[in-house]
């Protein structure tokens, strides 16, 4: 009797958390390895709000025989958790650590803070391998400023890779992906291979609507809103999209809407824009404002807005 010969397993696939403090450059270097805009971005904290799985597949080459990565970008850790919504982030992000192949610890370049120590205390069981990405290398002039931040950080703890980069404009994430490839298991893909994320195409239009939020409002009004989406409907030439932006105070829903809703028509200028280019099609956007107060410590509005889950209420 012959013996079947089972053949192994070429490609490589596994999953990577990229982790860090608020406006460090997560979003940025998930959308520019994926090639869409998938997570919303934004000068500004909180931006991401809960994990968004990104994922790059690269199928078989005369370099390489293939491979899966599967990236979760998650939401900036940070010290402030005054009420569930941050306590929540927090939460998120410190999770995303358990069960991966991989963790992405980015960094500002020349700017450590008491956030990025408070990210490192939270690897300190983990053994996975974990690669420091200094970002935002671009806008250094004084190339001797960064190599003595390379020297300073790379003492923190043993990073298996410390690679400087752009996330906005993809210098070295060639680099980082090599690194990647070191360390990822030989295994099957999981996901198929024109998959780009696991999010519904419905949560990824209520985070670009957000991120207009997040551009067009000032000081801590983007922090107090959320957005939902009510209806979604779909033909071959048109996309309907009706939403609802979530406020905790009546004062505020005259700041969103603006002087003679001249602030809202803006949002929606910038989130039809940011819809149409996603979506490939013609969108007809509607949009109003609601408050609800204290929503951000209410666990069943946090449930409906896809925050916290049915397990954590």
């Amino acid at each position: 009797m012959s013996s079947e010969v089972i053949p192994s397993i070429q490609t490589q696939c596994g999953t990577v958390s990229i982790i860090g403090r608020p406006n460090v450059g997560k979003s940025t270097l998930l959308n520019h390895l994926v090639g869409y805009k998938i997570s919303a971005i934004a000068n500004k904290p909180q931006t991401t709000r809960t994990n968004i799985r990104g994922i790059v597949t690269e199928l078989e080459n005369e370099s390489h025989p293939g491979y899966q990565i599967i990236f979760t970008d998650t939401p900036g850790i940070h010290l402030n958790s005054k009420n569930l919504l941050n306590r929540t982030l927090n939460s998120e992000a410190v999770a995303a650590v358990e069960d991966v192949d991989a963790i992405i610890f980015i960094v500002e370049a020349l700017k450590w803070t008491d956030e990025d120590d408070f990210v490192i205390s939270r690897l300190v069981h983990t053994t996975k391998p974990v690669l420091l990405l200094i970002n935002k290398v671009d806008r250094i002039k004084e190339k001797e400023r960064l190599f003595e931040f390379l020297q300073m950080v790379s003492k923190k703890r043993d990073f298996a890779e410390l690679i400087p980069v752009s996330a906005a404009k993809g210098i070295n994430t060639d680099i980082l992906i090599e690194s990647l490839l070191k360390v990822l298991p030989k295994s099957e893909f999981i996901y198929p291979e024109d998959y780009i994320t696991d999010k519904s195409v419905r949560f990824i239009c209520s985070e670009l609507i957000r991120e207009q939020l997040v551009l067009n409002l000032h000081e801590e009004l983007p922090y107090t809103t959320a957005v939902e989406i009510e209806r979604y409907e779909e033909t071959d030439s048109l996309v309907t999209i009706e939403v609802v932006i979530w406020t905790d105070r009546k004062n505020q829903k005259g700041i969103i809407i603006g002087k003679k809703g001249e602030t809202l028509k803006r949002i929606g200028q910038g989130a039809r824009r940011s819809l149409e280019e996603f979506l490939m099609k013609k969108v007809m956007l509607k949009q109003w404002v609601k408050v609800e107060e204290n929503w951000q410590n209410n666990p069943r509005h946090l449930n409906e807005l896809g925050i916290i889950s049915n397990r954590e209420l």
